[in-house]
């Protein structure tokens, strides 16, 4: 179960926190909630997003529900090194969407006393550890799991199955391009 903390002015260590799952399973409702409790607190926040991601909003983190908060789109993860203005968390979304040094650049912001939130997909549409995702779970100190519902038969879903014929492993998408779906339904269609 996740304890949530929260860095006091004192803190000399920060966190990572990874919220990751399959397609609509509430990674950014999550992300987004835990950033909104943390605004009530005053706490400050930087929040980015990758530029590939312009689904919803260009310059907004955006749910499938429609929930939204302003962010900075950056194209490179170093950039939030850049970014960051000691704000006590640092929040990272669609993070399998960013380079292979995010897991670093998100090691030196909770080294610096940074509460760091990542959320993002851990398998692509195959099944496979996607993006830097894997490298920052070995890291964070707290990992959720959150779960979509298996279209096919209801149970808990953990898997991205893309409905289109598309093969590139990055696929910007809604319920036009993706199903969630559990092991066993997910296996029965596997490529």
């Amino acid at each position: 179960m996740f304890l949530e903390q929260f860095p006091d002015d004192n803190r000399t260590n920060g966190w990572i926190e990874v919220i990751c799952g399959s397609m609509f399973s509430g990674k950014t409702e999550e992300l987004i909630r835990r950033l909104r409790r943390a605004e009530f607190a005053q706490q400050s926040i930087l929040l980015v997003k990758p530029s590939t991601d312009n689904r919803y909003s260009e310059e907004n983190v955006v749910s499938h529900q429609g929930t939204a908060i302003e962010a900075k789109v950056i194209a490179d993860s170093h950039e939030i090194l850049n970014l960051w203005k000691k704000e006590k968390i640092v929040a990272i979304d669609e993070a399998q969407f960013f380079d292979d040094d995010l897991a670093a650049v998100c090691d030196q912001l909770a080294n610096k006393g940074v509460r760091v939130i990542v959320a993002g997909l851990d398998m692509d549409f195959k099944g496979l550890p996607f993006g830097p995702i894997p490298s920052i779970l070995a890291m964070a100190e707290y990992v959720t799991k959150v779960h979509a519902i298996c279209l096919s038969c209801g149970n808990l879903a953990q898997f991205s199955h893309r409905i289109s014929s598309d093969e590139e492993r990055v696929l910007l998408g809604s319920q036009n391009n993706y199903e969630p779906l559990c092991r066993t339904c997910f296996n029965k269609i596997k490529h």
